[in-house]
């Protein structure tokens, strides 16, 4: 297993951070009824940077190069997560959990009450990998209206809605 570190994002690492996301989304070309959803366009360059310069994205570096990434941005006590993702040939390795367990720190460290995310509910790597990690899926989305929006905005652009889940961790 090759060691890695974490880190806080830097924004000459935007540039690295779409071939990773679209590396990741292929993935998604082995789950039934999702293989459409692989060749979605990751997030550029230039909005990665401007996510970073909000102060809590994360990196995950291996042998010198970036191999996963956190992609967050805060809405007033919450850290929501637009993406993670870990390059496929690196994955199984614990790489996302130390991502998502490091910026749990950053978060409570900064004040944030809860780490928000929308995510597929059925997909191991997705709703159930957050479930393990204590996330717990939001049940009255009219509580959470940022969450809702995002939500019907996913299913504007094609994923299907019956399937997508917003996700909630609250911080001590």
């Amino acid at each position: 297993m090759s060691e890695f570190s974490i880190r806080l994002a830097r924004e000459a690492d935007a540039d690295h951070l779409p071939a990773i996301e679209s590396a990741a989304g292929r993935l998604f070309e082995q789950v039934e009824g999702l293989d459409a959803i692989a060749g979605m366009d990751p997030i550029p360059a230039d909005e990665q940077r401007r996510l970073i310069r909000k102060g809590h994205s994360l990196v995950a570096e291996s042998d010198g190069r970036i191999v996963g990434f956190t992609s967050t941005e805060p809405f007033r006590r919450e850290l929501h997560i637009r993406e993670i993702s870990v390059h496929p040939d690196l994955q199984g390795r614990g790489i996302g959990a130390v991502l998502l367990r490091a910026l749990g720190i950053d978060a409570q460290n900064s004040g944030f009450a809860a780490i928000t995310l929308t995510t597929f509910s059925d997909v191991p790597w997705n709703g159930p990998f957050y479930a393990r990690h204590g996330f717990q899926t939001v049940q009255d989305l009219d509580a959470h209206p940022r969450l809702k929006r995002d939500l019907e905005e996913e299913a504007q652009h094609g994923l299907p809605r019956e399937r997508r889940i917003a996700m909630i961790l609250f911080l001590d």
